[in-house]
């Protein structure tokens, strides 16, 4: 696996050219807001401007932050470079209706997550440059460090060296370049394959960090209130002490938390850990891991999707109604502290 670093980027690549970036979400605001700051900071003459669909909520977000806001169709016609930061259900469609027709030849299309260029929704135009930058951080997070003269670890990749830039490894360049001009420079640039991240992220997701993290949680919770104890004691043992766990391991790996953590706890993790976490457990990853990599997961999302979301709002409100849910709403409006540094605010997000 390659790294790159700051002095490996040419952002000469990046201030010269025109960036449209297609959402002003999470992602996309921190994209737009660096990638202006980085172009200003060189003396460059590209501009960034935010592609929104008609009548979107984010508008006046874009627009409050001095971008200009464009259709998605204007701004391919415009941008030397088009990042695409849709959700994934509607990359597809964007590139249909509004992008394929009508990037100007020889344009790079860029991506965050590699689904549907790997999954082969998106066959791009044989001209472009296909690249991917994916800062691996939320958005806040991505900005944040970049205005504290840090930045968030990113991972590039080209899927293709479009017959229109000139080819001679132009769009790893320009990759590099991006990358750079986000603040991922500061402190790792790491080359990868659409394939390679898309695949680990999706696993990752699915049986780890949301999928395996959520049910784990749930499993435990029910398991304490069937025996008999209060819903209150097994939400606190069961999920708001995770925190403590993750963050103890975001710091210093599994290692460090195992030092920070008590011997009691500790025996308890090598003795239980493996009965809870078992051979069939890992198992069933494995066969996790073969439904993406053949495909079928993103099949299924696409297709469920394309009807309405029946299953994914079956699910959600399913998983709402949960006791847990509002034995937590109640136990953490006992601690405004936790309110103090949101993450998320669903009035703004």
């Amino acid at each position: 696996m390659k790294v790159y670093h700051d002095a490996d980027t040419d952002r000469s690549l990046i201030a010269s050219r025109n960036i449209a970036v297609i959402g002003y979400g999470s992602q996309g605001h921190a994209h737009a807001q660096n990638l202006r700051d980085s172009i200003a900071a060189a003396g460059g003459s590209g501009e960034v401007r935010v592609a929104l669909r008609e009548g979107s909520a984010t508008a006046k977000k874009a627009e409050g932050a001095g971008f200009t806001v464009m259709s998605n169709a204007e701004a391919a016609a415009w941008a030397d470079i088009v990042m695409v930061l849709a959700p994934d259900e509607y990359q597809s469609e964007i590139w249909r209706n509004d992008l394929r027709g009508n990037m100007k030849d020889g344009a790079a299309l860029a991506f965050a997550h590699g689904l549907n260029v790997h999954f082969g929704l998106i066959e791009p135009r044989e001209d472009l440059d296909v690249i991917m930058i994916a800062p691996k951080g939320p958005g806040h997070t991505v900005r944040n460090e970049y205005e504290q003269g840090r930045g968030v670890p990113a991972l590039i990749a080209v899927h293709q060296e479009g017959s229109g830039s000139g080819g001679n490894g132009f769009a790893k360049s320009l990759a590099l370049a991006y990358a750079g001009a986000m603040g991922a420079g500061r402190s790792a640039i790491i080359e990868t394959s659409f394939k390679d991240e898309c695949e680990t992220d999706l696993f990752g997701e699915q049986a780890v960090l949301c999928g395996g993290i959520s049910h784990l949680v749930l499993a435990g919770f029910e398991t304490l209130v069937e025996a008999g104890y209060p819903e209150e004691m097994a939400y606190f043992e069961c999920l708001h002490e995770t925190k403590l766990i993750v963050d103890l391991m975001y710091e210093g790996g599994i290692a460090n938390m195992r030092y920070s953590i008590s011997n009691t706890a500790e025996y308890g993790d090598y003795h239980t850990g493996p009965r809870v976490i078992t051979d069939e457990t890992k198992a069933e990853m494995k066969r996790v891991l073969d439904d993406i990599q053949r495909g079928k997961f993103v099949q299924r999302f696409m297709t469920d999707n394309a009807v309405g979301n029946p299953e994914m709002k079956a699910a959600r409100q399913r998983q709402e109604a949960h006791p847990i849910e509002k034995v937590g709403t109640k136990l953490r409006s006992m601690m405004p502290w936790i309110g103090d540094n949101k993450l998320v605010d669903k009035e703004k997000n």
